[in-house]
């Protein structure tokens, strides 16, 4: 995809995601660092975002959002409802609100950005769940839109992040389960790579050669499943040769249950998705 026209961003609550963010889009060309306002709560962070991010940072929402064409939304699902009913009186319908709130609908956030207004504000609302390496530009992310956003406003989410990874539009029904697989998944992956790496140091491998090769291991599984679109159970039987040592140690996995809890920490994931705002 080409690259997105972002104008000036403001990103809201710029945290962990919010800098892999800023970062991820700067370091692919889609903005310059001048273009970027962040906020943050603490001043300490604010100061981070200056002087080690290098963009204007401000710690008034409102403030912040008045001369964006789009605000990003980065902030936690728990103070949402107070931030957006601060920046909505600030908001016009020329902007464009992208939100990376967990758990918070489309819905909700309309809602709340007008809570103090007269009027219902008609402000384009794209909904995204993007993951952390999306800093290093191979992150997923899923992007449906609201009800005033329109198909220019979904390719532009689109566009924003295929610029730090893969990014897919896909009905806002499916969001407490992305966020569950894809959001979530990275710790679940995390864990496998520490556990494969400890299995290396059982077997005689120094932990830095075994932690190198398990991390590849898993990058380079999941780029035989992307790049040739092969179910991974024909990859897996690829590999698993009659009488072989994989098929010894695939039923290792079966016996762990390893199968069954992935599927577990997904379908929890996914639960606690669907609690994180009322």
């Amino acid at each position: 995809m080409s690259k997105p026209n972002l104008g000036r961003l403001a990103v809201i609550g710029a945290g962990k995601m919010g800098e892999a963010l800023i970062t991820g889009l700067v370091d692919h060309g889609a903005i310059r660092l001048a273009e970027i306002v962040a906020t943050a709560q603490r001043p300490e962070r604010l100061a981070w975002l200056s002087d080690e991010l290098g963009v204007e940072s401000c710690s008034n929402n409102a403030e912040a959002v008045a001369d964006a064409d789009l605000v990003l939304l980065c902030v936690k699902p728990q103070i949402a409802s107070e931030v957006l009913a601060e920046i909505g009186p600030a908001l016009t319908t020329n902007q464009v609100v992208l939100s990376i709130i967990a758990g918070l609908s489309t819905e909700k956030i309309e809602k709340m950005l007008s809570v103090d207004l007269d009027e219902p504000l008609e402000v384009p609302v794209v909904r995204a769940m993007p993951n952390t390496p999306s800093r290093i530009g191979v992150g997923m992310t899923a992007v449906c839109g609201g009800r005033f956003a329109g198909e220019q406003h979904l390719r532009l989410g689109e566009e924003i992040f295929s610029a730090v990874g893969r990014a897919l539009v896909l009905e806002e029904k499916y969001f407490d389960a992305v966020t569950g697989l894809s959001a979530s998944g990275t710790a679940f992956i995390y864990i496998v790579i520490e556990a494969l790496a400890e299995g290396g140091v059982k077997v005689g491998l120094p932990r830095k050669v075994a932690t190198e090769l398990a991390a590849q291991t898993c990058l380079g599984a999941g780029k035989m499943v992307l790049e040739t679109g092969d179910h991974p159970a024909l990859l897996k039987d690829e590999v698993t040769t009659p009488a072989g040592c994989t098929m010894d140690g695939i039923l290792a996995l079966e016996a762990g249950g390893l199968r069954v809890t992935l599927i577990n920490a997904v379908v929890e994931a996914r639960r606690r998705a669907a609690e994180l705002v009322d």
